[in-house]
């Protein structure tokens, strides 16, 4: 956490500057924070360029909350149409929920009722999993990991008594080729990835000609280690179609469809249109076509209606096989931070989002260079004037199916890393965003799925954050290769891990591999901070360098396990002693990023030593931190809900 203030905001959320991860102070170069206004669509001087109807409010109430002064008599219509009328004070049992007020001068904006804290099950105490889903293969799959693979992983690690399957972000990439490799930098956060299909689990694909053959081609992908998305998709997009062109029964589909809506119906339009262009995202498409609102987008739409309805029977398939996963053990799904500028989602919120700029993170210790995602930032001011709705589309997307969200790089609930186009991470500077108002959000659709959250607050983390996640029941997250502190002095109100699909693995770390390959790669990596986090890893297993990675592992987790922290997660990488790490930050061609398979796929973790010796260890976590507890007080064993 970032030990000093953080300094002033002006109107429209630009920062003067921030602190680094170890206190060092960076103002915001005028030069970058006109750059931020100028993408933002404002002039600071002469004031907003916005029109009145587009600087429309948003009434957001917690529990506890102290109502403001409104003008009375007014009405407030409930989610479900029910009419309250309020005299001269608001009702005490306003229901939580996304409902309307009207004022006696007509005046209506959304008003947004979150009871303040997020779901957290009372009997919140376990450990699970952390699987890159394309990666985590079986012989039956083709060529890439999915959502029958899902299923299967999740009753096998339910049967070493894991609670939870950690899965990386399923959302829909463009349908272009080559098919984006990085889960996330999704068109849409929305819907899903049809690559993640188990085609076999298709109504009507059972004794096709036309399937049998492909998925032929697609099991013989399983030969190589490295994932070809791109053959994958030819693959299972011919096999659905030929499926799609015996006919298909409506009913179940027709009602996923009517229930979706508009919302649907545009993502699909979006899926056709790309197919159109050749795969190419909407900034590359005839002008005609660049707005979802446009006359031609309505006329193609008709046109090609049957391609449409293609498109959003393929959703409704994933949505069915995701159900079913999700049935075999409760999974955590992940939220990217954003969207593909060239994307559905872009395409859709267009009028936004900043697309001259991107978001990102300043460099620190680890990537000295910074980083800069290349994903458009929703703009503060325009995202509350629609009543925050594409933000809570995107959360309740994200827990369909789901006994848990972790929400990547947390942090930018409260601020996020501008950089402009044309400027590079150094010269990047923050905006902040209406935090109280997106965690009231979070609580409000946490609550309502059943789902647990986590925020993933690694990095650059301000004074006050992680105080303020932990208020709304968020739990915070924990990594072993990021903490000074051993497992057992870790918090409660936490999820703990070792690694993440972003750091090395514990076998990479170890022999020195990841470090050598970052240098392969032509990065310029910390070598001191990597030597210090392999010193600790020493002390902390009591094991010499000369110590086999096997043992070294083995011992890793049994450490995790005196974690009093309510989750633990253990990644399949590890469980298999595999050297690479899923993703090289910083890196494009360089690395195969998001595209190894796990060596030996399902049928090799099933029957892995190391994974059932890493489980024995997470399962009986509970009695070892009985015995070390943590060091506050905080009775580890406690398994009672703080919400």
């Amino acid at each position: 956490m970032t030990p000093a203030s953080a300094g002033s905001t002006d109107a429209w959320g630009v920062t003067d500057g921030y602190h680094d991860t170890v206190g060092g102070w960076h103002p915001t170069p005028a030069a970058t924070r006109a750059a931020i206004h100028a993408a933002m669509h404002v002039d600071p001087v002469h004031g907003d360029l916005e029109t009145a109807a587009e600087r429309r409010s948003v009434l957001v109430l917690r529990a506890g909350d102290v109502p403001p002064e409104i003008s009375y008599p007014a009405e407030v219509t409930l989610e479900d149409g029910t009419r309250l009328r309020l005299q001269r004070a608001w009702p005490p049992d306003l229901p939580p929920g996304y409902h309307t007020l009207r004022e006696v001068d007509d005046t209506s904006l959304p008003l947004i009722v979150s009871p303040g804290r997020c779901h957290r099950p009372f009997d919140l105490w376990g450990w699970g999993w952390a699987a890159q889903l394309y990666a985590t293969r079986s012989s039956a799959s083709w060529g890439i990991g999915d959502l029958a693979d899902l299923g299967r992983l999740g009753r096998w690690a339910t049967g070493l008594g894991a609670s939870l399957v950690l899965v990386n972000p399923l959302a829909a990439p463009l349908p272009s080729a080559p098919q984006p490799p990085s889960p996330y930098f999704p068109s849409s956060r929305r819907y899903r990835n049809p690559l993640y299909l188990r085609i076999e689990e298709v109504p009507g694909a059972t004794g096709l000609v036309d399937v049998e053959r492909l998925a032929a081609a697609g099991h013989a992908l399983n030969a190589e280690r490295r994932i070809d998305r791109d053959r994958v998709h030819r693959l299972k997009l011919a096999a659905l179609e030929a499926v799609w062109a015996g006919g298909v029964t409506a009913g179940a589909f027709d009602r996923y469809v009517a229930a979706e809506g508009g919302d649907l119906e545009d993502f699909a339009t979006f899926q056709t249109l790309a197919e159109h262009h050749g795969g190419a995202g909407w900034r590359a498409w005839d002008a005609d076509f660049r707005r979802p609102d446009a006359s031609e987008v309505r006329r193609f739409a008709q046109t090609r209606r049957e391609r449409v309805r293609f498109h959003q029977w393929v959703q409704w398939l994933i949505d069915q096989q995701l159900a079913r996963a999700g049935a075999a053990c409760p999974l955590m799904q992940d939220l990217p931070i954003g969207f593909d500028p060239d994307g559905a989602d872009a395409w859709t919120w267009q009028d936004l989002i900043a697309t001259t700029a991107s978001v990102g993170a300043p460099p620190d210790r680890y990537v000295r260079r910074g980083q800069d995602w290349g994903l458009p930032p929703f703009i503060p001011h325009r995202l509350r004037a629609v009543g925050y709705t594409p933000f809570i589309q995107t959360v309740r997307a994200a827990l369909r199916h789901a006994g848990g969200l972790r929400i990547d790089h947390v942090m930018g609930l409260f601020r996020l890393f501008w950089i402009p186009s044309g400027l590079t991470p150094v010269e990047g500077g923050y905006v902040r965003y209406p935090a109280d108002d997106l965690l009231a959000i979070v609580a409000l659709e946490s609550q309502r799925a059943g789902a647990m959250i986590v925020g993933e607050d690694l990095g650059t983390v301000e004074p006050g954050v992680r105080e303020r996640l932990a208020a709304h029941a968020i739990l915070s997250y924990r990594v072993m290769w990021f903490e000074e502190d051993p497992p057992a002095r870790f918090p409660r109100q936490a999820m703990a891990a070792v690694t993440t699909h972003d750091l090395p693995t514990i076998n990479g770390l170890w022999t020195g591999l990841d470090l050598e390959a970052q240098r392969h790669c032509g990065l310029e990596p910390n070598a001191t901070a990597t030597d210090a986090i392999r010193t600790r890893l020493r002390a902390l297993t009591g094991l010499p360098a000369s110590a086999p990675v096997i043992d070294v592992i083995e011992r890793t987790h049994a450490r995790l396990a005196e974690a009093p922290s309510l989750l633990v997660t253990a990644t399949l990488d590890d469980a298999l002693a595999v050297e690479e790490r899923p993703n090289m930050p910083s890196t494009i061609e360089e690395w195969p990023n998001w595209s190894l398979a796990l060596p030996g796929g399902l049928e090799a973790l099933e029957c892995a030593p190391l994974a059932r010796a890493i489980a024995e260890a997470l399962r009986g976590r509970r009695q070892a931190t009985s015995r070390a507890g943590n060091g506050t007080g905080d009775r580890p064993t406690s398994s009672r809900s703080q919400s």
